[in-house]
Formats: structure tokens, sequence, C-alpha cells
């Protein structure tokens, strides 16, 4: 409100009737002018995304409902809308925060790693090959002693592992607890024939049965169910890594390897269930592994015990053995193993598939876009001891673009192997950094790994 100025002396009476006459007119010309009140819509728009609890992504209110409730009454004037950008610019994807927070994780742990502790994150071993002992039923000072040396990324574990519920427990929280980095911790739970925890009453577990049998009835609930079972039966252990479901497509001969471990001969099937039973693990804590890329199912010989060969063209896996891996990988597989396969018409050779730069990284990798943990079958198979060193065979599947390699015939030898080629420049530190993050990302992603870990004692 302005101050009025002192001016000529006007009686009090007369001043009154001025201001009375002035207000009055103004009130008139107030009253004839059209009226416009200022939509609030903006600022509601600009600060109204909520965060779901119930999700993991950030969620906005429809914009229109939104702008429609907040307008002001019908006397109401809008702004004028601007014309259409003939070329707008797409909306960027909004990042999802969980994932940006398990890479930042990882990142942030990789920068805390030396040379030495990002090459033993590559290897998945048994807890035998790890401390030299036949047979490992409890995590003590030997393994302790152990993983201080050779921190690995992953331990699997066998039927001779396990004897009881408590037992199991025990020596999965015990040497979880030794390790700086933790630990993908697995084992072969498939259901029917593989089944190192299902099958033993001693466990509790439940054995779900044959993938076959649920391909058959075709009954996606069942299986989902199924593999929820598995799930938890693993988690209430200590496992945290399954290596399973089987994404192969079978041949449907009677000497097909694979036999009832597919969930049968038709690929779309196998796609549609592949996806289901990963869902099953994955979304009840327990991370996947697709097996056994580019298709073991009509393979008829063991390469646990020598080379083999599978005689189809680039063309007939794409369309038959590739759709169970592209369907996992689209719903979020963790993991794929690559087997030792030689696929002659597409590679041109006999180089098993897992030491294949054309297997792993052109089709894998690059064509189906799989981003996440490559890692071998276990390279302690005749396939691969026939021909190769333990040296040589885990340099080549790195070179390759494999992650992580499972159960190297001698581990030892094979560490010295990776470490030697990085020396050379054989193996690029980059390129170990690149899988070692990978590694890191997906422990992050499952809650393995929940915060950098503090550092080894003596600065290591």
């Amino acid at each position: 409100m302005r101050k009025r100025k002192k001016s000529s002396p006007l009686t009090p009476l007369v001043l009154l009737l001025c201001l009375a006459l002035l207000g009055g007119t103004a009130f008139l010309l107030i009253q004839a002018l059209p009226q416009k009140k200022a939509p609030d819509t903006v600022s509601t728009l600009e600060t109204n995304a909520v965060f779901d609890n119930n999700s993991e992504n950030t969620v906005e209110p429809d914009r229109e409902e939104a702008y429609e409730g907040d307008l002001p009454a019908q006397d109401t004037v809008p702004e004028p809308e601007p014309a259409p950008d003939p070329d707008p610019e797409p909306v960027p994807e909004q990042p999802d925060p969980s994932e940006d927070a398990a890479e930042k994780l990882a990142s942030d742990t990789l920068a805390s790693m030396t040379l030495e502790e990002k090459l033993w994150q590559l290897f998945f071993v048994t807890p035998e090959s790890l401390t030299g002992y036949p047979k490992v039923t409890e995590a003590g000072p030997a393994t302790e002693e152990a993983i201080g040396l050779k921190p690995v990324g992953g331990l699997i574990y066998f039927a001779q592992n396990l004897e009881d519920r408590d037992q199991v427990v025990q020596m999965l929280t015990g040497v979880q607890g030794f390790s700086r980095i933790p630990l993908f911790l697995g084992v072969d739970e498939e259901g029917g024939t593989v089944s190192r925890v299902g099958s033993n009453e001693a466990l509790g577990g439940t054995n779900v049965g044959r993938m076959q049998s649920y391909g058959e009835a075709g009954d996606p609930a069942s299986l989902y169910n199924a593999m929820n079972t598995v799930a938890k039966m693993l988690t209430g252990l200590g496992f945290n890594l399954d290596f399973a479901p089987v994404a192969d497509v079978s041949g449907g001969r009677t000497d097909n390897v694979i036999g009832s471990r597919s969930f049968g001969t038709d690929p779309e099937l196998c796609a549609s269930m592949v996806s289901v039973a990963l869902s099953g693990l994955q979304d009840n804590g327990i991370v996947s592994c697709l097996k056994h890329f580019p298709g073991y199912g009509s393979a008829v010989t063991d390469d646990h015990y020598g080379t083999s060969t599978l005689s189809k063209t680039l063309e007939e896996l794409e369309s038959c053995d590739f759709l169970p891996f592209a369907s996992g990988i689209e719903s979020g597989a963790a993991f794929v193993m690559v087997s030792h396969l030689s696929v002659p018409e597409v590679t041109g050779d006999e180089t098993p598939g897992d030491l294949s730069s054309k297997i792993v990284s052109e089709l894998l990798r690059n064509k189906l876009g799989f981003q996440n943990v490559i890692i071998t079958d276990a390279q302690n198979m005749g396939a691969i001891t026939d021909h190769y060193t333990s040296a040589e065979a885990a340099v080549q599947a790195l070179s390759a673009g494999v992650d992580m390699v499972l159960m190297p015939d001698d581990l030892q030898a094979a560490y010295d192997g990776v470490l030697a080629a990085v020396q050379n420049g054989t193996l690029a530190e980059a390129r170990i950094n690149e899988s070692v993050l990978r590694i890191l990302t997906v422990k992050a992603h499952f809650g393995i790994l929940t915060e950098v870990p503090p550092a080894a004692e003596g600065g290591g």
C-alpha cells in the first residue's frame, strides 16, 4: 500500500468524500474486466512423481488425468497449446535405481581389488579343488586359509559335500564368512536325475521331478511353483546359485545325452518353459544359469568323456536351439553356461564352444545380446583335458569372452596361466576388469555383495 503525500489543505470531510468516490469508481471498473485465474497445474505436474515401494521403478501418475483434475472451474481460460514439434526428441528411458546402485557398488568394489583378487574371481571351483582335501564337508581352518590365498569367485558343491541340514548350513555360512569378496555358492539342482539337494532326505528337500514331465504337461504354473520350491530349499541352506534350468531342446532320439533334463523337442515350448523356470528361481533370490549354449539337446556323445560334435548349421541353431536361450536372456538370466560342443559348421573347426570367440562373443554376447556372466562348462571334462592344459583352456576361454572358468582340472595351473597371460599382454587387464565387473554386478543385484568389502589385513 502506498503512503499518501501531504498536499493542499483539504478538510478531513472533503478528503473522505473524494476517497469514497474514487473507490466506488475503481470497483465498477474492476468488475467490468474479464476475470482470469492462474492454474496451479504446473507445480503439481512437476513435483507429483512418486516412488512405488512395491517395485524398483519410479512411477509417474497419468499426466492427462492429473492435468484435468487440477484445472480451475469453467470460467478458466486455458493457455493456448504450443504447436507440436514436427520431430520431437525421444523421451529417454528412466534408469532402474536398483541397477544403478548395483553397478556403483560393483564398480567401487572392483576399484578396491588387487590384480590377483580380480583373477581369482574368474574361477568357480569345488571346495576340494580349493583346499586340496579329497572330501570337504565343513568350513574349518583349512578352508579359511585356502580362501585367503585363493579368493575365488564361487564354489560348487556336489552330493558328497552334503550330509545333513545343519552341516550344510554351517559349512556354507562358514565359508562365506571367510571370503573378503562374497562368494557364489552353487549347486546343480535341476530336478529329476540331477538333484543334489532334493534327493537327499537328510536335507529335508524335495526332488521336483524331471523337466520333461513339465514340458509334457504344459503347465507353467506348476513349473513356477516347483522352481519356487527349489529356490526356497536352496536359500534355506545358504546356496545362492543354481546351475539350472536346462535350456537345451531335445533332439528326440533315445541316445541324446540330455534326455529328460530337457523340457522337450518343441523349441517354442522349451522357450516358454525356460522363461518360467528361470523366473521361479530368480524371483525368489536364486541366481539362475541357463545351460548348455549353443544347445546340447541333439548331442549323442557325452563331453565328460571326449569330444562332442554337433553337425548343425547356424541357421538350424537359430531356428531351434537358440530360442530357449533367447527367451531366458529376455527374462533376465544372470548366467549362461557354454558347453564344450564343437560346432564345425559354425566355427569352421573343432574348437570347443566355450573356447570359441565365434560361439561366446559373436553369437551369445552380440547376436543374442547377453550382457551378464558367461561361464564355461566344467573344464575337467575329457573334451577339454584330452586336448588342452588347464592353463591353455582357461586363457583361451577368457580370450573368447568367457567371464568365469568352471572347475579347471588344475586350479593353480589355470590361475598361473591367466596371470602370465595378463603379464605378457596376451590378456589385457581391461578385459579382466570387464568380466570381474559383470561378476560383481550380479552379486550386488542379488544381494550377495551388499557393501564394498573392507581392505584385507596387510593391504591385500
